[in-house]
């Protein structure tokens, strides 16, 4: 009996590929964090954590282990229609990975356009916000809430 053929077609059909995360890696400067969750609570807990201190998140997808904002006023925190360029407009991204037994690794971005090129890919404008900004320290403050272990 050939069972390589079998095999092969339940391991492809076992595999669904499909994914609402969007094909990015964060950022170089991106701040990474390992806390004592699961990816999906983790990811919650995150999403919550943001909520609390007023941070607009868009769309959080548990199962996928990622969330983001829209483009947001880092001052006023409030969504906005203005072109994304410039310092004072960010966007955030987690990306959610599982870690050692029983935990998962946050790497979150918050980031900025530096210039627009409609030539090039958007992404590669993207820049990490610097530490001064205080809309890093309000999203750092965000994620060391969770219950985490130092890296």
């Amino acid at each position: 009996m050939k069972r390589g053929p079998l095999l092969l077609a339940a391991l492809v059909l076992g595999c669904y590929p499909a994914t609402s995360r969007p094909d990015l890696q964060p950022v170089a400067d991106a701040m990474p964090l390992e806390v004592a969750l699961f990816v999906p609570e983790a990811t919650r807990a995150l999403a919550l954590a943001l909520d609390a201190d007023s941070i607009p998140i868009r769309r959080t997808v548990p199962d996928d282990g990622w969330l983001e904002s829209e483009w947001f006023d880092a001052v006023s925190l409030q969504p906005t229609s203005q072109r994304p360029l410039g310092i004072q407009v960010v966007r955030l991204r987690a990306f959610v990975e599982p870690g050692r037994p029983n935990h998962s690794v946050i790497t979150l971005e918050t980031v900025y356009r530096t210039a627009v090129d409609p030539s090039r890919p958007e992404r590669e404008f993207e820049r990490q916000v610097p530490e001064w900004q205080p809309v890093h320290a309000r999203i750092k403050a965000a994620l060391e809430s969770l219950p985490h272990d130092s890296f």
